[in-house]
């Protein structure tokens, strides 16, 4: 398949090859690990998907390199002396992609639609939302049930993205086949698993900013055949480098590398609510994480360019949870718990994405849980039916990987708050709950390092997920693409880019 897909990319272009080099410079052809899923911000939920609304969707907020929120779409902002009404001020003259002004009205427009659409991905993220009030035509007014500290962070992503309520209201639940938005690129078109096309948006605010003419998002899943393609002059920039192809791209004096820690983790999230599995147990959970050497799976499938983790965030996060390091592998240990659990030799099957790394990731896990007692078996999934089947909770265990949000918030509540959209694993505790809120209702930074304290002494003892390492972000890119800027989203900002 990978070898069918590379000569059908070369051949499409090589018939494109006659065109003028000016209008061939003026296209960045940027290869993505993925097919991204619904272009919908309100629906949305791959990485992927967030690379090509880096060019689409604007948001209200964005975030520096240091994570600081910074002006977009809003230039300013001011939350009330109870912390529960944030006011926003929006940048003026700004307008959609159909021609539509950008205005407060717009802004409660979608708003509202995050968390009211059926299927919102959204809701979750910004559910302390009561109410939302255009006071003037560039003046928002956020009103809160409760206090909620992370949610000028949630306004940097998809929650913060403004679609124009004319287009969807016209196109409804197909938006997604034409989103409309008010970033520096409006789309084009989609050829599912072949490409996605969007062109300079000639009415953007910051149109002196946005260099290149064109971008083609192009899906390949073979990380092998991403920079196959990057060397031979048919891409210009690649997302998610493996990294045991990084000291070749070094050496390369035609090529860069782009390189950031993320904000978010990869683990093992167990279905705990399935009936009659083994993972049900969280004596079995406790027994597979300690049969893991997560070090050892870095250095064997990842050269050791990521870094092992145990939490949420990275043990380089200041909101590390460090009265809970790394733990070591225990074969002996695991073996106790299994006994104890009266499952000696437990099978189970792990769901992985299938690429390149994640069924290495699985096979390495498996030799090691093997030592243990358990006999795992890998089922190897694309990546959009393995969502579907988390969603549906067809699955025992599923090697997740998550890009992560700049506050920790965006990296537990949806996933261990009780019947939150992403918590695959179905985990519903009190006390887990009870933390979580209490970090979200507060500003001071003592009280929320309590909070993650509490959360850490809960959920790393349930392990309804194992988190197993942190992933350094890697872009292979072109000498010819100027302006390419590192940030730790691991997003790609298009505005100051260049291509010579």
């Amino acid at each position: 398949m990978p070898r069918l897909f590379t000569a059908c990319l070369l051949a499409g272009l090589a018939l494109s090859a006659p065109l003028a080099a000016g209008a061939q410079a003026q296209t960045l052809r940027f290869g993505l690990m993925e097919d991204p899923d619904a272009l919908d911000p309100t629906l949305a939920r791959t990485f992927a998907g967030r690379m090509v609304f880096a060019a689409l969707c604007d948001k209200l907020v964005d975030i520096g390199p240091d994570l600081k929120p910074v002006p977009q779409l809003a230039t300013g902002w001011a939350w009330s002396e109870d912390q529960k009404s944030l006011t926003l001020t929006l940048r003026p003259n700004v307008r959609f992609h159909d021609g539509e002004p950008l205005d407060a009205a717009a802004v409660k427009y979608s708003l509202e639609r995050h968390l009211r659409l059926p299927g919102s991905q959204r809701r979750g993220e910004i559910a302390p939302v009561d109410t939302v009030e255009a006071v003037d035509a560039l003046t928002v007014r956020v009103d809160l049930k409760t206090p909620f500290a992370p949610l000028l962070a949630q306004f940097t992503d998809r929650a913060g993205m403004i679609v124009s309520p004319k287009a969807a209201e016209r196109l409804g639940d197909k938006f997604a086949t034409a989103p409309v938005c008010a970033g520096p690129y409006k789309f084009v078109e989609r050829v599912p698993q072949d490409r996605i096309v969007v062109e300079r948006f000639d009415d953007y605010w910051n149109k002196d900013a946005v260099q290149i003419r064109r971008i083609e998002f192009r899906p390949i899943p073979d990380t092998t055949v991403r920079l196959t393609n990057l060397r031979a002059g048919q891409l210009d920039l690649i997302e998610r480098l493996a990294p045991t192809d990084l000291p070749q791209v070094k050496r390369d004096p035609k090529l860069k590398v782009g390189q950031a820690y993320e904000l978010g983790f990869s683990g093992v999230v167990f279905n705990t609510a399935r009936e009659g599995s083994p993972v049900a147990d969280p004596r079995v959970r406790a027994a597979f994480e300690a049969a893991i050497d997560r070090n050892a799976i870095t250095q064997v499938v990842y050269n050791g360019e990521y870094l092992a983790g145990n939490q949420w965030v990275s043990p380089k996060n200041p909101n590390y949870v460090t009265e809970h390091p790394v733990p070591k592998r225990d074969v002996a240990k695991a073996k106790a718990f299994l006994k104890e659990a009266g499952i000696e030799k437990p099978s189970i099957t792990l769901m992985v994405y299938a690429n390149n790394d994640a069924p290495q990731v699985g096979q390495v896990i498996q030799a090691m849980t093997r030592e243990a007692g358990f006999d795992v078996k890998l089922q190897a999934t694309d990546f959009t039916t393995s969502l579907d089947q988390a969603d549906k909770g067809n699955f025992e265990a599923y090697l997740y990987n998550w890009s992560g949000r700049p506050d920790p918030d965006g990296n537990t509540y949806s996933f261990l708050a009780c019947k939150t959209p992403l918590n695959y694993s179905r985990y519903c505790n009190q006390e887990a709950d009870s933390a979580m809120n209490a970090e979200r209702l507060t500003s001071d930074p003592a009280a929320r390092k309590a909070a993650w304290k509490r959360l850490a002494d809960r959920v790393l003892t349930d392990k309804p997920l194992v988190y197993l390492f942190h992933r350094r972000l890697l872009w292979a890119y072109s000498q010819k693409l100027t302006g390419f800027g590192e940030y730790p989203d691991g997003l790609v900002r298009f505005t100051g880019l260049k291509l010579d």
